[in-house]
């Protein structure tokens, strides 16, 4: 059974409390998203650590349950 969108937005909130989370169905099958996540957390980290976070936050869900997920991550603008 896919996940849902609110479920993926649900889990990465949770890790990362402050973040502001976009998520998009690519293909409309729930199988395939792209987040975009801006967090304070990835200040002075690296993109992939920015990544890792993200991808922790899903608990092992990353190529099970959710198929696909494009990711973009960065920092507030100040």
């Amino acid at each position: 059974m896919p996940m849902d969108a609110r479920e993926i937005e649900s889990m990465i909130k949770a890790a990362l409390p402050d973040a502001k989370v976009e998520i998009r169905d690519l293909a409309g099958d729930g199988d395939h998203y792209a987040a975009t996540v801006i967090s304070e957390s990835f200040r002075g980290k690296s993109r992939v650590q920015q990544h890792k976070l993200v991808y922790d936050s899903l608990k092992g869900q990353m190529g099970g349950v959710l198929h696909a997920l494009a990711l973009q991550t960065g920092v507030p603008e100040s």
